[in-house]
């Protein structure tokens, strides 16, 4: 009787093993821990991405901010009462911002 717990315990125990071994591939820690024992591929890798997030970020932005820039343009010429006046100075700012930035360059 020992010997048929014994056995069925180490099928067990190798089928968990084999599950464990599946799942890690899955989440691909053996490319994890090659890439941890490399520092300089490690910081190359985070500086391209922290780069390509960067660049994302300010293109993503410049197209939202000349978005709401243009429909402020076009709120402002509806002449709307009190919206029209305060959407008008804004864009005078911005505009005014933008020579600025284009003369120092």
């Amino acid at each position: 009787m020992a010997d048929k717990s014994n056995s069925y315990t180490i099928e067990t125990i190798g089928k968990k093993l084999d599950e464990l071994a599946i799942q890690m591939e899955r989440v691909q820690i053996a490319d994890y821990i090659a890439l941890l024992n490399k520092p300089r591929r490690l910081f190359f890798l985070n500086l391209m991405t922290g780069i390509a997030r960067g660049i994302g970020i300010a293109l993503g932005f410049t197209i939202f901010a000349a978005t709401i820039i243009y429909f402020l343009q076009k709120l402002g010429a509806l002449n709307l009462p009190i919206i029209g006046d305060y959407i008008a100075e804004i864009v005078k700012i911005v505009q005014a911002q933008l020579n600025v930035d284009a003369s120092i360059r």
